[in-house]
């Protein structure tokens, strides 16, 4: 647990992980306070929303269940493992990916 200023920013960072609409809502959230504890899980829901449309595309061209299980299985991990690190109120990215979203995304701030 972080401090009070990560609970302040908690309700958004665990709606920014509920669907691509959750990203948007939390972003809008946090426009008023700019809470960076928010922001941090806002970029990463947003990094594994997209992650999930474009290697989802990609996916699809793929007539094999054995790469379609395992990308919604990775995309899953990521998802839960963001989820939960927003409910503890750490400030943890996540695995593979997670650093490159905060790099790609800094416009959320």
């Amino acid at each position: 647990m972080q401090s009070d200023y990560a609970k302040q920013g908690k309700t958004a960072a665990i709606v920014a992980y509920i669907t691509i609409i959750g990203t948007i809502i939390a972003f809008y959230m946090n426009q008023d306070d700019k809470n960076t504890f928010a922001s941090f899980h806002i970029r990463q829901a947003l990094g594994i929303n997209i992650g999930f449309y474009l290697l989802g595309a990609l996916v699809s061209m793929f007539d094999s269940w054995i790469i379609s299980s395992s990308f919604y299985i990775f995309i899953f991990v990521l998802w839960f493992f963001g989820l939960i690190t927003a409910i503890r109120e750490e400030q943890k990215t996540v695995p593979i990916v997670g650093p490159y979203f905060q790099d790609w995304f800094t416009f959320i701030k």
